[in-house]
């Protein structure tokens, strides 16, 4: 079964974004729980299907991979309950709880996105893809050129140091990618890609051109198992 997703889905998205308040959300709940919430989980499995011949560690159960609609105000200026899109994010076993390299995707009123890579790291991790980087930055830097991510997907316009990070000589070579605080790649397409009976495949496609940059992210921050005592 091709999974995707419906106008009513779309509508509800722009509706909103225009009516984020937790009245609106309450009448229209249902909408939400058939149109955007069981299609996302059905999608993810179908994803978890094709991920096992090319990034296994990252396929996690559907109600694990889909994210909240509800945002987290606590702390927060910005008081609107929700979030205007319906997103999902395939971690790495053993990186669950921390924010290693991944996958993600998500569909709003008007786009939607997909990503691959590392976005959030703990301050240790961000040292140990940095050290990394200094030994593999050729390597990193030939994923990033393949023709057909380069076709299908733009590195990540993230966060990133104005000098170099404490501890790293200033003309290391690696120095573009260590002043980096996320690294990964994207593709945004127009929210009618969600509609086609093709989504699992478009969302399969551009993870599976992405999946080195992620197993290579990944490779320092992996937890190494456990030497017995005896």
């Amino acid at each position: 079964m091709a999974t995707h997703f419906s106008n009513e889905a779309l509508k509800f998205l722009r509706g909103l974004k225009r009516n984020n308040d937790r009245e609106w959300f309450a009448a229209r709940k249902d909408v939400y729980e058939r149109e955007l919430k069981a299609p996302m989980l059905a999608l993810v499995a179908e994803i978890n299907d094709a991920m096992v011949d090319f990034a296994p560690e990252n396929v996690r159960a559907p109600q694990k991979a889909i994210m909240r609609i509800y945002r987290d105000i606590r702390f927060s200026k910005d008081k609107r309950p929700y979030k205007i899109h319906q997103g999902a994010w395939w971690a790495r076993e053993g990186l669950e709880k921390t924010s290693g390299g991944g996958f993600y995707f998500d569909v709003s009123g008007t786009e939607i996105t997909i990503a691959a890579g590392t976005f959030m790291p703990e301050r240790e991790q961000l040292l140990a893809i940095r050290r990394y980087l200094v030994d593999h930055h050729s390597e990193m830097r030939h994923l990033l050129a393949a023709k057909k991510l380069k076709a299908a997907m733009q590195p990540i316009d993230g966060q990133r140091l104005t000098r170099a990070p404490k501890g790293f000589a200033v003309d290391d070579p690696a120095m573009d990618l260590l002043l980096c605080k996320q690294w990964g790649v994207i593709a945004r397409l127009p929210a009618e890609f969600a509609l086609r009976p093709t989504l699992v495949k478009d969302v399969v496609t551009h993870f599976k051109l992405a999946a080195p940059i992620v197993a290579l992210l990944n490779t320092p921050l992996i937890p190494k198992p456990r030497k017995p005592l005896f």
